[in-house]
């Protein structure tokens, strides 16, 4: 992403993951947040872009190895956009590793608050709600179209662990 103010020109290149399941309005919002930051700091860069849940995911056991946690936050840092309810500061000062590049992590503060997840719009999918403007639009055409987050492909997909996850699932049983 390139962003120009008069004279200078700063580029950022931004790496989001998740599960984007599906993918919000939010998560768009993300990059602009990002886009917002950087406009004011002009510091190029390579970083990792997410939520702050996404951050405190590096806390689960077996989610994430160390040596990529290490690599993330040493060599490249990241852009962690605050959610409600998230203290983000926190879970830093109690991660050892993110504590020692806490320089390198960019903490930006969503002052526009919206709680829209993708948690509860599968939950409106499954109950026959409405998700006109939590969506893009063609987020909810690919929805519709292929008949995801029903009552019916829930239940075809009930018990299936996500292979991300399956590792700490099987973990977890042992």
């Amino acid at each position: 992403m390139a962003m120009e103010d008069s004279d200078k020109k700063t580029e950022v290149v931004l790496l989001a993951c998740g599960s984007f399941n599906p993918i919000t309005n939010m998560h768009l919002r993300l990059f602009e947040l990002a886009k917002d930051y950087f406009h004011e700091t002009g510091v190029p860069q390579v970083k990792l872009l997410c939520g702050s849940d996404m951050l405190e995911s590096f806390g689960i056991p077996n989610l994430w190895k160390l040596e990529d946690i290490t690599e993330i936050v040493e060599n490249h840092g990241l852009v962690c956009i605050s959610r409600a309810g998230n203290n983000v500061q926190k879970f830093i000062y109690e991660s050892d590793i993110l504590w020692r590049h806490k320089n390198n992590i960019h903490l930006v503060e969503e002052w526009i608050t919206n709680d829209i997840s993708s948690t509860k719009i599968r939950r409106a999918l499954q109950r026959g709600q409405s998700i006109r403007y939590l969506v893009p639009d063609v987020v909810q055409a690919y929805i519709e179209k292929n008949n995801l987050y029903s009552p019916e492909s829930e239940d075809r997909n009930a018990g299936v662990v996500l292979a991300p996850l399956q590792k700490h699932a099987s973990d977890s049983k042992n």
